[in-house]
């Protein structure tokens, strides 16, 4: 089996944990930590919970720590907030998903987006981001959008 492990990606270990072994295979899980990604997942469909020592690994990518967060965790995660809110995207779905509420630390960086920062008033807010409006306003169709479901104009 070490012979074929030495040959396998970190996605054919995880397919291997999840089709064949059907559940954790911790000769493959050096190599299933490697990639945030299929980390990731391992955690969440092969441990069905928190994987600690790839979590260094995971929080390296903004997508990644969040969906962590979500759906491993199921909450906060505090030491990846830093790299989730590098990303417009990712900080707006962690305000809103696993926050869900504001999160004063990200929307400098949701601001960098007119498409983020319309979601994040429509969906976190719930209503106008004067701070925002200049960002939005960017783009004609996000502001259109933003006109008719947040201003209600």
């Amino acid at each position: 089996m070490m012979k074929d492990l030495e040959k396998m990606t970190s996605e054919a270990a995880y397919w291997h944990a999840v089709d064949v072994i059907k559940g954790r295979w911790s000769e493959a899980e050096e190599l299933i930590k490697t990639s945030p990604y299929w980390a990731c997942w391992y955690a969440l469909n092969v441990i069905k919970g928190r994987w600690s020592e790839a979590e260094a690994v995971i929080k390296t990518s903004s997508e990644l720590a969040y969906q962590y967060a979500r759906d491993v965790i199921k909450g906060r995660w505090p030491e990846a907030e830093a790299i989730i809110m590098t990303n417009p995207e990712w900080a707006y779905q962690y305000a809103h998903d696993v926050i869900e509420g504001r999160l004063s630390e990200a929307e400098k960086t949701i601001m960098t987006s007119p498409e983020w920062s319309f979601w994040y008033a429509y969906d976190v807010i719930r209503g106008r981001w004067p701070e925002a409006e200049a960002v939005i306003k960017i783009d004609a169709d996000w502001f259109d959008k933003y006109r008719k479901n947040v201003l209600k104009k």
